[in-house]
């Protein structure tokens, strides 16, 4: 078996449009094809050995056991592999459960389908699934444990962490989108303007101030000293002589712990001789130059916290510890103590594993203990020097028993440092009286305080401590989104993508666009090349500046990773056409329509999809959809427009010259397509047919249509406004259009276009695609020959798969199946082709010029133009410059 291809989803895409996260692996299972499970002696035995657990996995049968049945009457190795990846990822802690495997066009070759927790993990999944089945199939060992492990071990270092995590999963509750801004835990939450920020459980709106007040351990005690605030006494120590000096004031017992750490790091309790007490302070020394030397408040560990200067939960913390039974070692005793199913690896369940580590061994080392030492009955033994979680520490809730001088004490905490996220550790017998009663004592303030003892307690009631977070992020009323409107068809997409991004900024709003030619922000171009796949659409949506979204869509960012975003308020679909198709899987236009439908199947519930009522494979979209529907038309009489308004639906037409929206049976005039630019007067009909969604889509967005009308009588074609679209240079003698028509679609339309055109030659420059099906290439041909009375051909920078000889080859079949007299000359480059088209354009001749690097061929025809404007040279159509 050989694996051709991964691909990691993470949003809507052409598998499932709801499960975002999913790894699509191309495998070849080459000669099993002809080899059914069944056909395999002893697989099935060998499958169910391996993985008992794989009983519940139900498969088409709908009942347990199903899978193994599938298995037992024979089925491809590709499914096999599916469920071995779900299964492999479960037994490592992880919650999957969606698997599908398809074949492709071509035999043997299948999709494996199936969903992840985290991309990498997903990946080695993949990978493993398929060695696992090779193991099965020969029946050689293999070592799965260890395989889990290393996805347990992937997943740690790859997650967020559980309090990140669960501020996210809460965001995700409440619908609020979010994008990782790295490996690490800085997450935004919502899009462009209104987007808020984490780093662990420190938020967009935490001070800095207060963040550096709460890790440097003097000022914070100062601050709580002068407020009256119980704290233990303490000194700054750099050195030994500075110890023992602290030691004298002080007396044992104390702590030792670094002047900036967190989270327990460096830190040393119970101090009772000089020479512990040099131990922690050399400890505390690996984190921090100065180290803080305090009297050791005898108590138990309680860590309180406040979210938005509001008491929202308080825990009792014991550190990891084991009791003795009189017969079993510590070791014995460490291991019993993990077998608890609620410890596992890292952050994967409520409470870490026990592991041995230097802490353990000094504090068995300063009680003449070892790990074989047998502790007498009942007698317990702490492991570490602090309560934390992640090294197996225990948490219990105490929430409701807090006494409510404490309360106030700790929310006014929060207000002195100034921490609107805050973790107070207090040392005290309980936490029922006020501690400045019962001897307690706040130890620390600490930003970016951990949330998992509270949201999973080994004992007491969870508290959702995430809910504050988003509250205090967003209150009632605070929308975390801006509005997305989502375009994608086959052709026109990025005319309408830059019509609707003006109509908009000429609305005042700060607009982010995203095309095949670039991405602009508030009309600045940030990014070149083609740029309609998902990172760029997370390009706009991560602009803190950005009130507005038009994200051109296309295929191939759809098949390779699913779209940007997992919602859009209104998606535009312009046309289905035969273009790509052959590529990733993707060989009929019903398949195609399947991918470019994953746009209006992510629109809101309350949102539109507007869909062209022309064209029958955009149409048939509607069946699927949950969203509400718009349609447009060039045809006001169109039977579809008709059904839909009388209905009372929503639509825009080309009727008597105007672009009209319909609102049932009553028609708004939004314009007369001889005032809008773009359209040429109303001869460039296939712009007509962009302005019509464009004008429904902002009027669903609430824009008035006088607005709208003004925008659109602004937007001109132009290298600016629509580079490489219907942009027209009048030279002297001649005009040259430079257009991106890239397939047969594309080419009808412009010809419509160009036979309206007076001129007494038209010439066209083309190209055809590599990786395009050799019928596409020539059908482009065939339509490029009812235009023009001569062709030249060049080649793309790229050509895809096929040679020059082979793509001119099906270029010329289809051009001399229409005109087989008609001039044709071949040009390598597409700088050459436009110099040699330029130099030899006649007087009254109009030049097409279909670009592939749209920037290079738009600044040389301007070049041209200018040197000719400033007499630099003259165009004579006589195959040279007179200069």
């Amino acid at each position: 078996m050989k694996i051709l291809d991964i691909k990691v989803m993470n949003g809507p895409n052409y598998w499932s449009v709801k499960r975002h996260k999913l790894i699509v692996m191309v495998l070849d299972i080459e000669e099993l094809e002809q080899r059914p499970t069944n056909l395999i002696d002893g697989f099935s035995a060998r499958l169910q050995a391996m993985f008992p657990s794989m009983q519940g996995h139900r498969c088409s049968k709908e009942y347990e056991g199903g899978f193994f049945e599938r298995v037992e009457e024979g089925t491809w190795m590709g499914h096999v592999i599916e469920h071995i990846a779900l299964e492999i990822q479960t037994l490592a802690g992880m919650d999957v459960g969606f698997g599908r495997t398809r074949e492709t066009s071509t035999s043997g070759i299948y999709n494996v389908v199936f969903t992840y927790m985290e991309a990498k993990v997903g990946r080695y999944a993949a990978e493993a699934s398929v060695d696992i089945a090779q193991a099965l199939i020969d029946s050689t060992p293999i070592d799965l444990p260890a395989i889990i492990q290393k996805l347990r071990e992937m997943r740690e270092v790859e997650r967020l962490g559980p309090s990140t995590g669960s501020i996210v999963d809460e965001a995700v509750k409440r619908k609020i989108p979010f994008i990782r801004l790295n490996r690490h835990s800085l997450v935004q939450l919502g899009y462009g303007i209104n987007q808020r920020r984490i780093q662990a459980t420190v938020a967009s709106t935490t001070s800095n101030i207060a963040v550096e007040i709460a890790c440097d351990k003097e000022d914070t005690k100062n601050l709580l000293e002068a407020a009256q605030i119980p704290v233990p006494k303490g000194i700054i120590v750099y050195d030994e002589e500075d110890l023992e000096r602290a030691i004298k004031k002080l007396g044992y017992p104390l702590v030792t712990k670094p002047i900036d750490g967190n989270h327990g790091k460096g830190a040393t309790t119970d101090l009772k001789n000089l020479e512990e007490a040099k131990a922690g302070f050399y400890a505390a020394k690996k984190y921090s130059k100065a180290v803080i030397c305090e009297r050791f408040i005898v108590g138990r560990d309680h860590r309180v916290l406040v979210i938005n200067y509001k008491f929202v939960a308080a825990a009792l913390r014991t550190p990891a510890a084991v009791i003795g039974d009189g017969k079993s070692t510590i070791q014995q005793l460490i291991d019993l103590v993990n077998t608890d199913p609620r410890r596992g690896y890292g952050h994967e369940k409520t409470l870490t594993s026990i592991k041995v580590d230097e802490f353990t061994e000094n504090i068995l080392r300063d009680r003449n203990f070892t790990l074989e030492t047998v502790l007498d009955k009942d007698y317990e033994l702490w492991l570490k020097p602090t309560a934390n979680l992640s090294t197996g520490g225990t948490a219990t809730d105490v929430t409701d028993t807090v006494h409510p001088s404490n309360i106030v004490m700790a929310e006014r905490i929060a207000r002195i440092i100034g921490l609107d996220i805050c973790g107070i550790d207090i040392m005290a017998p309980d936490l029922r009286d006020p501690i400045a009663e019962n001897g307690g004592a706040v130890l620390e303030v600490n930003a970016a305080p951990g949330f998992r003892m509270h949201l999973d307690p080994t004992s007491g009631l969870p508290r959702n401590v995430a809910e504050p977070v988003i509250d205090m992020l967003y209150p009632p009323g605070k929308s975390a989104r801006i509005p997305i409107i989502a375009i994608t068809g086959t052709n026109g997409k990025t005319t309408t993508t830059r019509l609707t991004a003006h109509i908009v900024k000429q609305m005042g709003k700060k607009v982010g666009f995203t095309t095949t030619e670039g991405v602009y922000i508030h009309s600045e171009k940030l990014m070149s090349g083609d740029c309609t796949g998902p990172v760029s659409a997370e390009f706009v949506l991560k602009d803190p500046t950005v009130e507005f979204a038009v994200l051109e869509s296309a295929r191939g960012g759809i098949l390779r990773a699913g779209l940007g975003f997992h919602n859009c308020n209104i998606a535009i679909v312009t046309n289905i056409a035969p273009d790509h198709l052959g590529l990733g899987g993707i060989d009929t236009l019903d398949q195609l329509t399947r991918v470019k439908a994953v746009v209006p199947k992510s629109v809101f519930p309350n949102g539109y999809a507007i869909l062209n009522a022309d064209d029958r494979h955009v149409l048939s979209m509607r069946e699927e959809l949950d969203c509400k529907i718009a349609l447009f038309s060039l045809n006001e009489n169109n039977s579809h427009i008709q059904a839909h308004c009388e209905k009372g639906g929503i639509a825009a037409v080309y009727e008597n010259g105007y672009v009209t929206i319909m609102k049932g049976t009553w028609k708004i005039r939004v314009d007369k397509v001889t005032n809008i630019p773009i359209t040429f007067g109303g001869k460039a009909e296939f712009n007509i047919a962009n302005v019509l969604p464009a004008i429904l889509a902002t009027y669903l967005s609430d824009f008035k249509i006088e607005d709208i009308r003004l925008a659109l009588e602004t937007f001109v074609p132009s290298p600016v406004q629509t580079p490489g679209r219907m942009n027209i240079f009048h030279f002297k003698n001649f005009a040259v259009m430079a257009d991106y028509a890239h397939n047969a679609h594309g080419m009808e339309a412009i010809g419509k276009f160009v036979q309206k055109i007076d001129a007494t030659k038209k010439v066209g420059v083309i190209a055809g695609v590599g990786d395009r099906r050799d019928e596409d290439t020539i059908a482009l041909g065939v339509e490029a020959a009812k235009v023009f009375d001569e062709i030249i051909i060049r080649q793309d920078k790229n050509l895809r798969g096929k040679s020059e000889a082979e793509i001119i080859a099906l270029l010329t079949k289809g051009i001399h199946s229409v005109k087989s007299d008609l001039k044709i000359t071949s040009i390598k480059t597409e700088r050459e082709a436009i110099e040699y088209a330029i130099r030899n354009a006649i007087k009254g001749s109009f030049v097409v010029i279909i670009n592939d690097v749209v920037d290079n061929a738009l600044g040389q025809i301007q070049e041209l133009k200018e040197a000719e404007d400033s007499g630099k040279i003259t165009i004579d159509g006589l195959n040279d410059w007179v200069i």
